[in-house]
């Protein structure tokens, strides 16, 4: 009885790391296809980087274009859901500094000083 316990016992801990590598049907998690690759690359390209054997500044490079991509993209995806632009038939042109740190002027004391 005991082999049969220590048995199932490890059958479990070896059946465990496996139900974790499980993957989903998320499409974000699909497989990419070589056509999507190229548009891909074809955009970064457009952004302004430049596919080089010796790229000293790589992933700085790299980065840029695919953060300047990332850009046009939100905003073709702002401009196409015209939601975003209005709520209540008023326009949304203001701005909000919600969550900026705020800073103080020269001449006070910051609330931790002394302490």
């Amino acid at each position: 009885m005991k082999a049969l316990v220590s048995t199932l016992l490890v059958a479990c801990a070896l059946a465990a790391p496996a139900a974790a590598f499980a993957q989903t049907a998320n499409p974000a998690n699909a497989p990419v296809t070589r056509a999507q690759v190229r548009a891909d690359l074809v955009r970064v390209e457009q952004a302004g980087y430049r596919p080089a054997a010796k790229d000293v500044n790589y992933p700085d490079d790299i980065q840029h274009a695919e953060a300047i991509v990332a850009q046009e993209q939100a905003q073709k995806a702002q401009q196409a859901a015209p939601g975003n632009t209005a709520f209540g038939g008023v326009a949304m042109t203001g701005s909000s500094d919600a969550g900026a740190p705020i800073v103080a002027s020269v001449g006070e004391r910051s609330i931790y000083a002394g302490h």
